[in-house]
């Protein structure tokens, strides 16, 4: 159900999805939702959010298993092309989802804040590993989400992956120039 809830997420967003259609997508039955679930669709969109952020992090530290942060960008890119065009430009981010809940669902949107910063702490973490100092490996970090999380909103409004691909590119760019200013390329 916490998968299912994730993947409506993403394409209708939390409020536009309700108990009914993630038993529907799931087919857990219905009485379980509620056995699971006791604080109801914020616990459900809690978790599904909590869920989504390990995947992100889990698939972030996979992509820089290598040691090369810019390549790491390529991951992404890959992975965000396949997921937008499958979708026909109708999936997202999970926890950009639950972050624009923000004023109906605040437990919901700090549980998509914390998904963001452990991302954020995977990607700093990788770059300081490759000698970049602190405060800009954290700096290029944030500039990544941002950049990635905005990209994709410019391709399912624009129903083309061009800005994800230019975003990747240049996010390279900046990383490599980050990198051969440490001295690691």
């Amino acid at each position: 159900m916490i998968e299912s809830a994730a993947v409506l997420f993403r394409e209708r967003g939390v409020q536009g999805t309700s108990f009914s259609d993630v038993l529907a997508h799931s087919g857990a039955p219905r009485g379980s939702i509620y056995h699971h679930f006791q604080g109801g669709k914020t616990q459900l969109a809690e978790e599904a959010t909590r869920w989504a952020g390990e995947f992100i992090v889990a698939g972030a530290v996979a992509a820089l298993d290598d040691g090369d942060p810019a390549g790491a960008i390529d991951t992404f890119r890959e992975q965000w092309t396949r997921i937008l065009r499958r979708s026909d430009f109708t999936a997202g981010c999970v926890i950009v989802a639950a972050t624009l809940e923000g004023d109906r669902e605040p437990s919901v949107r700090d549980t998509a804040g914390q998904a963001f910063n452990a991302w954020e702490e995977v990607l700093a973490d990788a770059l300081r590993a490759r000698d970049v100092p602190g405060p800009r490996a954290r700096s290029i970090a944030t500039l990544v989400i941002a950049s990635i999380e905005g990209a994709i909103v410019l391709a399912r409004a624009q129903r083309h992956t061009r800005p994800l691909e230019r975003v990747s590119d240049e996010l390279q760019h900046v990383i490599r120039g980050a990198l051969a200013e440490a001295g690691a390329v």
